[in-house]
């Protein structure tokens, strides 16, 4: 798990958001148990479609939780999710995340 800071260069700063890297198949019950322990406005967790990348692109499937139950979309947490691929090598810098 991954706390990252979204709209600003600084530690601490910004909105945050969890980012977690999961190989669970769409656990629900396990995803907003997380998201609750986390207490962060929302987590998101990533999953890569295997086999599914279109031009050498990564293809990962996110979800977005708060600590009540699952949203629909989360700007803050999307962006601090593709900073999260970025930044362990799970996608190279030059690649697009479809």
């Amino acid at each position: 798990m991954l706390q990252v800071d979204a709209f600003t260069p600084v530690p601490l700063a910004g909105n945050p958001a969890a980012v977690i890297f999961t190989h669970r198949g769409g656990d629900e019950a396990w995803m907003l148990a997380v998201a609750t322990e986390n207490f962060l406005p929302e987590t998101a967790f990533l999953e890569e479609r295997v086999g599914e990348s279109v031009d050498n692109d990564a293809a990962w499937d996110i979800r977005w939780f708060t600590p009540k139950a699952e949203v629909a979309l989360c700007g803050h947490a999307t962006l601090g999710a593709a900073h999260a691929l970025w930044e362990t090598g799970r996608v190279p810098r030059k690649s697009r995340i479809t």
